[in-house]
C-alpha cells in the first residue's frame, strides 16, 4: 500500500501574508486541507515621505553600521532608491558601511545589490546583531537600521541608550487586513475545534489574531463600523476565549521562531518552532507533531487513528463530518469507557438538541468508518467504542 502523505486528514491555517503561497503549497502537498486566512498585509512604503526622508538622512550624513534585517525589506529600500533617482548614491554610502545581516536572506539582498556584508549571525537573530553592536563602544557611532514591519523599539533604544545616534529605515509596514472574514471564519473555527494546528510566521500575524478576536467580540458592531463586520455577524470571540481554545490542546500553534511565538507564549498558549527558522522547518515539524498527537486504538481488531477529520483506518482514510467526529473525539478520550448521551450532546456542534442528535451522528459515524461494530451501543447507558479485549477487558453487558 503506497504510504500516505504525513498531514492526510489534518487541517492546518496559514495566517501569513508574506510567501502564504509557498507554505501552503508545501502543506498541501504532504497531505493537509490549507486554510487561508492572512491577519496582516504589507502596505510598501516606495512613496512614502517617512522611508524617502530616511534615505536622505542617510546619503546625507552616512552611517557607520547598516543592519539589514530582511531581505524582502532591504530589496524594497533598494527598489523605492532606484525609483527616485537615488540608488546609486545609497549604495555608494553602504558600501563604505559595515553592513550586518540578520539571516541569509537579508545576506542575499545585500549582494543582490552589489554589496557585502560584514557579518551575520549563525542563529538568524536580532538579539544577537544587538549583542554585537553592545560589544563596542557606540558613542557617537551613526547606525542605520532597516525596520520590517515591526518597530523594534528596544533594539533601537538599547542602541540609543549605548550612546549610539540612530537612523530607523521604515521600508513597509504592517496593517491588518482588508478582508477580514477569512480571519474570522479562522476564528471560529479554532474555538469550534475545526482546525488542527495554526502557523505563524511573525509575530504580528499572532497579534492580528487576537486583536481581530477582541474587535470582533466588541459589542454595538453594525454596518459602517471600521472593521467592517457586517451587523448580522456571529457574536465573536474574544482573544481570551481564543487562547483557552488553544491551551485546551485541540488546536496547536506552530511558529517558524521563537520571536514570531513570543505574543502567544505571552498568553499561556503552547508554542512551538523548528530549531532551524525557515518555512520547509516548520512544516517537517508538522508533520511530527501533529501525527504524534493523533489517538491511535486497536478497535475491533482494527488499528483506528483519530485526526481532524478523517479516520486512519488501519492506515486508509475514511473522512468523517464534524458531528460524528465531535462524538468519535469524546469516545476516544476514553477508551472502552462508556460515555453517557447527556456527556455527547455538549460536543456535537451547536451543542445539539436531544438524545436523537446524538443516535443520528453515531450513525453517520458508523456508516463513515464503513465497521458498525466499532461503536458500541451499551443499553440505557450509552456508547463506547470495542476496545480490544486486553485494552479495555471484556465487553459490558448489553453492548450491542
Amino acid at each position: 500500500m503506497t504510504a500516505l502523505p504525513p498531514l492526510t486528514g489534518f487541517t492546518v491555517a496559514v495566517t501569513a501574508a508574506r510567501r502564504a503561497d509557498e507554505l501552503a503549497a508545501l502543506l498541501e502537498r504532504r497531505g493537509a486541507d490549507v486554510v487561508r486566512a492572512p491577519a496582516l498585509r504589507i502596505v510598501p512604503l516606495s512613496d512614502d515621505a517617512r522611508l524617502r526622508d530616511a534615505t536622505r538622512e542617510v546619503t546625507a550624513r552616512p552611517p557607520d553600521t547598516v543592519v539589514a534585517t530582511t531581505g524582502i525589506g532591504f530589496r524594497g529600500w533598494m527598489e523605492a532608491a532606484d525609483g527616485w533617482g537615488e540608488g546609486e548614491a545609497l549604495r555608494g554610502v553602504l558600501e563604505r558601511a559595515e553592513l550586518l545581516a540578520r539571516g541569509p536572506k537579508a545576506c542575499g539582498a545585500i549582494r543582490a545589490a552589489g554589496l557585502k556584508e560584514a557579518w551575520s549571525p549563525a542563529s538568524e537573530s536580532s538579539t544577537e546583531v544587538l549583542e554585537r553592536l553592545l560589544g563596542q563602544d557606540l558613542s557617537g557611532r551613526r547606525i542605520a537600521v532597516q525596520l520590517h514591519g515591526e518597530p523594534l523599539r528596544d533594539f533601537l533604544d538599547a542602541l540609543r541608550a549605548a550612546g549610539a545616534e540612530v537612523v530607523a529605515v521604515p521600508v513597509y509596514r504592517w496593517t491588518g487586513p482588508a478582508d477580514t472574514a477569512p480571519l474570522d471564519r479562522l476564528i471560529d473555527a479554532v474555538t469550534g475545534g475545526a482546525v488542527d494546528a495554526v502557523t505563524f510566521t511573525s509575530a504580528l500575524a499572532a497579534t492580528g489574531l487576537f486583536a481581530r478576536a477582541e474587535e470582533r467580540a466588541r459589542p454595538g458592531r453594525g454596518p459602517g463600523e471600521p472593521d467592517g463586520v457586517p451587523s448580522d455577524a456571529s457574536p465573536g470571540t474574544s482573544a481570551d476565549a481564543l487562547a483557552e481554545a488553544f491551551r485546551g490542546g485541540r488546536t496547536q500553534a506552530a511558529c517558524v521562531g521563537p520571536v514570531t511565538a513570543a505574543p502567544l507564549l505571552a498568553r499561556g498558549i503552547p508554542a512551538y518552532w523548528p530549531e532551524r527558522f525557515r518555512i520547509g522547518a516548520l512544516v517537517r515539524l508538522l508533520c511530527e507533531r501533529l501525527p504524534a498527537a493523533a489517538p491511535r486504538l486497536p478497535v475491533a481488531g482494527r488499528q483506528l487513528e483519530v485526526r481532524g477529520t478523517a479516520v486512519l483506518l488501519d492506515g486508509e482514510p475514511r473522512p468523517v463530518r464534524p458531528g460524528p467526529m465531535a462524538v468519535l473525539r469524546v469516545l476516544a478520550a476514553r477508551p472502552g469507557q462508556v460515555v453517557p448521551v447527556t456527556e455527547l450532546l455538549p460536543a456535537l456542534p451547536g451543542g445539539g438538541a436531544d438524545a436523537h442528535a446524538v443516535e443520528a451522528a453515531v450513525a453517520r459515524l458508523r456508516s463513515a468508518l464503513g465497521e458498525p461494530g466499532l461503536v458500541q451501543n451499551v443499553v440505557k447507558r450509552g456508547y463506547r467504542l470495542a476496545l480490544d479485549a486486553g485494552d479495555c477487558g471484556s465487553p459490558e453487558e448489553g453492548a450491542r
